[in-house]
């Protein structure tokens, strides 16, 4: 048994520590196997780059960030598609090592090519399939990682790859919807702000110009547009390295775990925001709890690998516990209710399915219910939000005609009465 010294990523952050194993492809065993995504093993004392890991019986030493930091980098498609072959592949009785060398010849990323040869490599090794995925976290998640794992065990790898396919479709396309709703309100932001600054910094300094040489006195909306304008023509540079400092300091803060945790955490109770995370997190939990528990994996470790779907770490935490309380031989829908994250309509599938054994079935079912009401809420979204717009672009109007037109209408009646 040798000492090795990791790196991995949980869903709280990055951890660090030191296991006994046989090897570094042991280690991120046990490290999967504990719902942990290895970063970086490396043999305690024995000499070896900190980026490598050795794998394997026979001294061969695999990367561990296979993608590579720089230059091209394997994209979603990309997984998608080698998934997709892979499963064609394996389902036609190709073996393995044949498959991941004719995907090696056909594929076109540079990223992807290096990433098939060093699976490649491992398998040659001895090592199996899973385990030289775990070394590569860039590519391969832990949910990943742990399907590969189950369909190697269970003799069913070809049906593994199509049903991770499938999960990798479903996510791309929730993206893309995310895209697709927040392209046009965030359009109509950036034009709103940028007439904003343009009438802060040209217009209102010519009005303010003729109030002043009229020397008449001026009412509060008036006031108000031109003391914020003349600081944003003096103190403009100030409001940049405010914004550019706060928007720093908040990506600083969402990366610690703590930060991250209240974030999330926020976002679930925005409006209009907070009902289609929440949704689609349960969505993607169903899914990927379905697939997990049809494919044979067992319960607790479902639990653990579903977890990191979710893509929210406050409710990760909470499936967690969740996972936690069933190993402490709590019924799945006595655990589920207090976790506090699930809707009734989820308690109650989970519930019938326990009585009935079809856990998996129904889920499917309310994953593609969520999925559906998701997509909805996304198609209708910017519809949602234009109302908003309209709202906050009406106030900006009013407050300008306020301050341009009511120092004129005074300076007219002025002028009338002194008729």
């Amino acid at each position: 048994m040798s000492r090795f010294t990791y790196t991995a990523r949980s869903p709280l952050g990055v951890v660090q520590g030191v296991q006994e194993a046989a090897s570094a492809s042991a280690v991120a065993d046990i490290l999967v196997s504990k719902g942990l995504t290895p970063l970086n093993i490396k043999q305690d004392g024995g000499g070896g780059a900190g980026s490598t890991a050795q794998v394997g019986g026979g001294g061969l030493s695999a990367p561990v960030n296979l993608g590579g930091l720089l230059g091209p980098k394997v994209t979603t498609m990309d997984l998608m598609i080698f998934t997709r072959q892979l499963h064609t592949l394996l389902k036609a009785g190709v073996p393995i090592l044949r498959a991941l060398s004719g995907l090696h010849d056909t594929a076109t990323n540079p990223a992807m090519k290096q990433t098939l040869l060093d699976l490649r490599r491992s398998l040659e090794s001895g090592v199996e399939l899973s385990s030289s995925m775990a070394l590569n976290p860039k590519v391969f998640d832990n949910f990943y990682v742990s399907m590969v794992k189950v369909g190697e065990s269970s003799g069913r790898l070809d049906e593994v790859f199509l049903r991770l396919f499938q999960h990798l479709e479903f996510e791309t396309f929730m993206r893309q919807q995310v895209k697709s709703a927040l392209r046009y309100p965030t359009f109509v932001i950036i034009a709103m702000v940028g007439a904003i600054g343009v009438i802060n910094v040209m217009v209102i300094p010519a009005f303010s110009g003729v109030f002043s040489a009229l020397g008449a006195g001026l009412p509060l909306p008036t006031k108000i547009l031109i003391a914020t304008s003349n600081f944003t023509i003096n103190h403009g540079w100030l409001l940049l390295l405010m914004a550019a400092a706060g928007f720093g300091a908040f990506r600083m803060w969402i990366k610690t775990p703590q930060g991250r945790m209240i974030w999330h955490r926020a976002i679930l109770k925005m409006p209009l925001v907070g009902p289609i995370v929440s949704k689609a997190a349960l969505a993607r939990f169903s899914r990927a709890f379905a697939l997990s528990l049809r494919s044979g994996v067992p319960l607790e470790r479902a639990l653990t690998g579903v977890a990191y779907t979710a893509d929210n770490v406050f409710m990760s935490s909470r499936i967690e516990a969740l996972r936690d309380h069933v190993t402490r031989g709590e019924p799945l829908a006595h655990a589920a209710a207090a976790s506090g994250i699930f809707t009734p309509i989820v308690l109650q599938m989970i519930a019938i399915g326990e009585e009935t054994g079809m856990v998996d079935d129904l889920l499917e079912e309310v994953g593609e219910l969520y999925g559906n009401e998701v997509e909805y809420a996304l198609k209708t979204l910017s519809q949602q939000i234009e109302p908003i717009l309209i709202i906050f672009l009406g106030v900006v109007v009013l407050v300008l005609a306020l301050g341009v037109f009511l120092p004129m209408w005074d300076l007219g009646s002025a002028a009338m009465h002194k008729q």
